[in-house]
């Protein structure tokens, strides 16, 4: 099955990639490996969750947020690669949580994210990954996720 079908599986679409609010690129290519800059939860119209993951934001919903996430990391991907079939693997995420300075279930939240790549990748969506947490992220979003990936030319 491919990660499109597996996605439509799941109820899920591609939205549209984000783009940049600064002076970088969404994705760098080095090699067989792609380096995708952070995305947040942001939706399809443009809307971004934001706030402090323990005081305004619970657990579930940050997941929630951290799923997104990762959805609009597969934009980025698509965009970048023209065909997900082209990702060999899922190498590493690196999750940051706008976090209360009392919390605690930082990979629970980023679990959103691993969750996803799991499902639509499959073992090759496995991945190395740290989760922390911030006392800011940009514009007060939730959560921010990078990824590198190993590509198929």
């Amino acid at each position: 099955m491919s990660p499109y079908d597996r996605l439509a599986a799941i109820g899920l679409a591609l939205p549209s990639p984000p783009e940049p609010i600064g002076n970088f690129m969404t994705h760098v290519r080095c090699g067989p490996l792609m380096f995708l800059s952070g995305q947040g939860p942001r939706e399809h119209d443009g809307f971004m969750h934001t706030g402090k993951v323990g005081i305004d934001v619970a657990t579930e919903a940050a997941y929630a947020h951290a799923r997104l996430t990762g959805l609009n990391l597969l934009a980025v991907m698509h965009d970048a690669l023209g065909d997900l079939t082209r990702v060999r693997r899922i190498v590493k995420l690196l999750g940051f949580v706008n976090a209360a300075a009392d919390f605690g279930a930082h990979p629970a939240v980023v679990n959103g994210c691993s969750d996803l790549f799991i499902d639509v990748f499959g073992e090759r969506g496995r991945h190395a990954r740290s989760a922390i947490g911030v006392g800011s992220l940009p514009g007060n979003i939730s959560v921010e996720i990078e990824a590198v990936i190993e590509v198929d030319d």
